[in-house]
């Protein structure tokens, strides 16, 4: 594929038409978000959060061989902190490893991963405050 590494992570939402299936999946998890998610998304969405936008449920691409494309979608993402939020649940004190695999290639394109538990969104006020914190580290890391 002619499409560099580099402008697939920054894909325009037009580029995502290339990709059906992936797009599909985003509307569907959007669709289905957990009430922790929706918790989440409720603190980020209308750059409320610093003023930063975040997108809910966006594919990132970080890599394409041989038309095999490996993708991840971020529970929320800001492209201009390079920053993502996952809210985990559960499911991943049991993925851990999956989870550390695919933060690390993230890290390695740049993309810093947060997570969150859900258990720490029953204090809401400090759960603001930890993102309100992550967001400002991040401004710092990039100035």
């Amino acid at each position: 594929m002619g499409i560099g590494l580099k402008k697939i992570l920054y894909m325009p939402r037009p580029e995502f038409k290339k990709y059906p299936g992936i797009t599909a999946m985003a509307r569907e998890l959007r669709k289905t978000q957990t009430p922790s998610e929706i918790l989440v998304w409720n603190i980020l969405r209308r750059r409320k959060l610093s003023g930063y936008k975040f997108l809910k449920q966006h594919p990132i691409i970080y890599s394409i061989r041989n038309q095999q494309i490996d993708f991840y979608i971020a529970d929320f993402y800001c492209a201009r902190l390079r920053l993502i939020i996952e809210v985990d649940g559960k499911i991943h004190e049991k993925q851990c490893e999956y989870d550390q695999e695919r933060d690390s290639k993230l890290l390695n394109k740049g993309i810093h991963v947060f997570r969150i538990k859900n258990e720490e969104l029953t204090a809401i006020e400090k759960a603001i405050s930890t993102l309100e914190n992550i967001i400002q580290k991040r401004i710092k890391e990039l100035s």
